[in-house]
């Protein structure tokens, strides 16, 4: 089972694009999986069924119990997240700023104050228009946790796909350096970032590439609109050689992005045969490295 993660150092590029195209590129031979759980968007294109949807509990949450409360208001004495405040001269616990501590249960006099386990998102198993299965999240809004919820959707996905005795995992991952990202990566045989010829993606594309250098995971990169800014594509094709990362595809300008979209479509499902052939050259790069 190889497991293969398209991220980037920043929103735009065509990160999730890219790899809504190759999940359908490898049809059943691969396990979908979209842990870009802070914006979650691959469902709109490759139209999951959300056969079987699930809870996620992650952290803790203060809960009053009014009929023990006494309103002494010991819990906002301790309370460093000013999480408790006064409603209708009862205290209650504001959900998006209660950390989960338990100091507030600690020091209530009448245990009035209990933490109970914290839902932040749901997370889905699907089969998808290629007739894959495709895991997939959306984290709450406001909740934390977003790397431990990535951490299970690509668990869940690997798991799968080792049942089922499926070849691949293809990965839409979050955009970035955070936990979401590292989360993602971690445990990887190969990583494609996908950037574009822009100062700010040149810096990004640096930036990501650091933290994936760290886990010494092989790495390619598609440079996206590569003819938008033809210098700054040669800067990035400068900095793939140095970095010994592989230059996997430059995909040309082209509002067959936009369009395929709005469509709920791939780019590998529209009208244009050169867009289509360099994403489908691209696949065929990076599967021969495990070939």
């Amino acid at each position: 089972m190889v497991e293969i993660v398209i991220i980037s150092g920043k929103g735009g590029t065509g990160k999730t694009s890219i790899a809504a195209s190759i999940a359908m590129l490898v049809k059943k031979e691969a396990v979908i999986a979209d842990c870009d759980v802070d914006a979650s968007d691959m469902h709109l294109i490759l139209e999951p069924n959300f056969a079987k949807s699930f809870d996620f509990y992650s952290g803790e949450l203060a809960v009053i119990n009014q009929d023990k409360c006494t309103q002494c208001g010991e819990c906002v004495n301790v309370c460093k997240f000013d999480a408790i405040h006064t409603n209708d001269g009862k205290y209650a616990v504001n959900a998006l700023a209660c950390e989960g501590c338990g100091y507030c249960a600690r020091v209530c006099p009448t245990g009035a104050i209990e933490n109970i386990n914290r839902n932040v998102g749901t997370w889905h198993i699907s089969s998808i228009k290629t007739g894959a299965l495709m895991i997939h999240a959306k984290l709450g809004i406001g909740a934390d946790n977003s790397g431990k919820l990535v951490a299970h959707v690509k668990n869940i996905a690997k798991k799968i796909a080792i049942e089922t005795n499926t070849e691949y995992v293809v990965i839409d991952g979050s955009p970035g350096i955070g936990c979401p990202v590292i989360a993602s990566i971690s445990g990887a045989n190969f990583v494609l970032i996908v950037t574009e010829p822009t100062m700010s993606g040149v810096q990004d594309l640096q930036r990501v590439y650091e933290l994936v250098k760290k886990f010494k995971i092989p790495t390619g990169c598609i440079i996206n609109k590569s003819d938008l800014n033809n210098k700054v594509t040669k800067q990035i094709l400068k900095y793939l050689e140095v970095e010994n990362i592989a230059h996997i595809a430059s995909i040309p300008y082209d509002d067959t992005f936009t369009t395929s979209m709005t469509q709920g479509k791939t780019i590998v499902e529209s009208e244009n045969t050169k867009l289509r052939d360099i994403v489908l050259d691209s696949w065929k790069n990076i599967k021969l490295r495990f070939d």
